[in-house]
């Protein structure tokens, strides 16, 4: 399997390195790659709109009242996992493990027309198997300098204060500087002069059932001379992206497998745009799949020492929405 992967990152290196542009997909273990180049998207079944690239065509309004029911788990259930995940953080094997879970959802919408009526940063259809419709970008590169933008915290607009409150919320600011931190020391695996230049930044989501405000920063640094041009060598570094697994990193991966029981698969994986110059890339959260006739959505929160049962077990169900308005 291994060696397979190699060989992709490797295929992705020569061919940022020649400047051709590709789209690629990573899931979540490194386990699958797959390359695209410009002409092949098209033929490849997959629908991307991105803000630097699109192959989307414009589609009809949606003109039909919107179904939407989901079937989270039971908080006993939710509980088991959580357990596992405390257990190990009180033990000294993490300090932020990223928990998710998967949820059956039925809607009256296919995975296309999400696709296509969702508002997303960043928005992937793939044949009939999942759609995605993600805020988060994993790194961008922009003339020799490596940006990401850690996005954790989030709450519901609607609150009083909402924006300040997330701000100064002990637990999503302590997750908030874990993650800053972690990507930091990430990027610092192949870029020099990394710094921090924006730090708890709030963002506004809109979506059908409810606004939520997002908490990000910004990280920078220059690309070191040995990876300049390899998209590939640095995505190999860089991955799982911290962000949705947590510090530290090995460790934590092992707390994730053993607590989540199901199969993350392509959620919480990157893919990303090059466009022979500059990349895009993004995680795949906010994440949908087809098995069989049913639906699933995958989602998750970060757990500190901090955390608490009833808290996470409503997060990971309050972002199993659709942002259609």
């Amino acid at each position: 399997m291994f060696s397979m992967n190699h060989q992709k990152f490797m295929e992705m290196d020569e061919l940022s390195l020649q400047k051709v542009p590709y789209f690629f997909i990573i899931d979540f273990l490194s386990e699958n790659v797959e390359i695209y180049k410009e002409d092949e998207i098209n033929k490849s079944g997959l629908l991307i709109d991105f803000q630097q690239f699109s192959n989307s065509e414009k589609q009809h309004n949606l003109n039909k009242k919107i179904e939407w029911t989901s079937f989270p788990e039971t908080l006993e259930s939710f509980k088991k996992g959580f357990d596992k995940v405390q257990k190990n953080i009180r033990l000294g094997n993490s300090y932020l493990v990223n928990y998710t879970r998967k949820t059956e959802i039925q809607t009256n919408l296919s995975l296309k027309e999400i696709f296509y009526h969702s508002n997303a940063k960043y928005k992937v259809f793939y044949k009939d198997f999942f759609v995605f419709f993600s805020p988060e970008t994993f790194v961008k590169i922009i003339d020799g300098k490596i940006l990401t933008y850690p996005m954790k915290g989030t709450i519901d607009a609607s609150f009083e204060n909402a924006a300040e409150v997330l701000k100064n919320d002990k637990k999503e600011k302590a997750e908030h500087y874990t993650v800053v931190d972690l990507l930091r020391n990430d990027l610092s695996m192949v870029a020099d002069d990394v710094k921090v230049d924006q730090f708890q930044h709030i963002d506004l989501i809109r979506t059908q059932q409810k606004d939520l405000y997002a908490m990000s920063s910004e990280i920078s640094g220059n690309i070191k001379p040995e990876f300049a041009g390899k998209i590939g060598s640095m995505m190999k570094k860089l991955l799982p992206a911290g962000s949705i697994l947590g510090a530290p990193k090995p460790k934590t991966l092992e707390i994730i497998l053993g607590a989540e029981g199901y199969d993350r698969g392509y959620y919480t994986g990157v893919c990303g745009w090059f466009d022979g110059e500059n990349l895009d890339s993004c995680v795949m959260i906010r994440f949908i799949e087809k098995e069989g006739d049913r639906l699933y959505f995958k989602s998750g929160g970060g757990i500190t020492h901090m955390s608490r049962l009833e808290d996470e077990y409503q997060e990971m169900k309050n972002k199993i929405y659709v942002p259609i308005h």
